[in-house]
This record gives C-alpha cells, sequence and structure tokens, in this order.
C-alpha cells in the first residue's frame, strides 16, 4: 500500500527560535540561514524542535512510500500548506511563518494546507494511507485535514498520550529497529489517554 506522512511542524517561536533569528547569531546553521542558498526546511525544524522533529522526519524518511512521482514527506507550515522538508529557506521565511498562528479557523494557515492535501489526495489512488505524525489531541491539524481526507487520513495510534519528547524518542526507536508502527484511521479513534510507561533508554553507540 502506498502511504504518505504528514509532518507537524516546529514551532518558529521560543528560545530556540530568538537564538536561530537573531541578528548578530553567528554559529554555522544561522549564517546559512542568511545567505542566498538557505537550509533545509527540515534541518531547520530539527534545530527548533529537537528529538520530536528529528524523530518524525527520520520516521517518515525511512517507512514513506509513495506512488511514482510523488514525494513520501511533507512538513506542514503556518502560512505556505506543505512544504517539502529538503526545500531551502531562509531568515525571512522562519519570520513569516513566526507571525501566523496556527489555528484551525486562521486562514492565513488553513487555506494554503486545504489546498496542498487536497491535491495530494487527488494524486493517491483510494486506498493509499496519508499518515499524520503530530498532534491528535488538538484540533489545528485534525480539523483541516479530517475535512479533505476522511478515512484516509490515519495516525501511529502509539502516540495517544505520549508527550512529544517521548513520539520523538519512538519514533528513532523504530527507525533503528526497523520496526513500523501501526496506524489507525482517525475518525472515531481515541485521541486521548493515559500516559504509557517511559520508553527504556537507548544503548549507547559507538
Amino acid at each position: 500500500m502506498h502511504r504518505i506522512f504528514l509532518v507537524s511542524p516546529a514551532s518558529c517561536v521560543g528560545k530556540r527560535a530568538d537564538l536561530l533569528l537573531r541578528e548578530r547569531a553567528s554559529f554555522d546553521l544561522a549564517t546559512r540561514l542568511r545567505s542566498p542558498a538557505g537550509v533545509p526546511l527540515g534541518d531547520v525544524f530539527a534545530f527548533l524542535s529537537g528529538l520530536y522533529f528529528r524523530g518524525k522526519l527520520a520516521y517518515a524518511r525511512a517507512f514513506a512510500c509513495p506512488p511514482a512521482r510523488l514525494p513520501g514527506v511533507y512538513v506542514i507550515t503556518t502560512s505556505r500548506g506543505l512544504v517539502l522538508p529538503e526545500q531551502p529557506v531562509r531568515i525571512d521565511d522562519l519570520r513569516e511563518f513566526a507571525t501566523v498562528d496556527l489555528h484551525a479557523g486562521n486562514a492565513r494557515y488553513r487555506t494554503p494546507l486545504a489546498r496542498d492535501v487536497a491535491w495530494v489526495a487527488e494524486r493517491l489512488r483510494a486506498r493509499a494511507e496519508i499518515v499524520l505524525l503530530g498532534s491528535v489531541a488538538s484540533a489545528k491539524y485534525v480539523d483541516v485535514l479530517a475535512d479533505l481526507l476522511g478515512e484516509q487520513l490515519r495516525f501511529p495510534i502509539d502516540f495517544v498520550g505520549r508527550g512529544d519528547m517521548s513520539r520523538g524518542g519512538l519514533m528513532l526507536r523504530c527507525v533503528r529497529a526497523r520496526t513500523e508502527l501501526a496506524y489507525v484511521p482517525l475518525a472515531g479513534a481515541p485521541r486521548h489517554g493515559a500516559r504509557p510507561p517511559k520508553l527504556p533508554r537507548l544503548p549507547r553507540t559507538g
């Protein structure tokens, strides 16, 4: 079965974003972000979010199974709909992302996302899965995606009850073990639950 992943974004506000967007920032990522070439969106969001986004992106890249001529991984953004993780972004792009409230009722967020999700859905067969790697406990993604995708929209059932760091760690373990999570249709599935036990520590490498 073909499978495409939609990866929720990193926040472009907060301490790590302030560090990256600071005018005098001179570390490598900040310098490249100010260059004409920019930096791949996935690299920037991995810096902003840390373990959670790294886990989502690594997992999506490991287990995506798209049809021919269609990417397997898309990143949700606050103002530009779906963007490929390899797409270069620059500092002005991040500043724009930071100004848009990620809320299902915000047209600046919802309209481009709905447009791009509809475009992807039109190019997939009915049996293909579109898996959301992001929070299903709130309406910010679910209310937009569920209306467009219905039963085609799925999510990892093991996300229920976990916080961001736990999800990230879980996905990195799955990549290492080459073991895929179980996906369930979002419609009718439990979106809240008890917190599961802590994950065991990963063994040291090297």
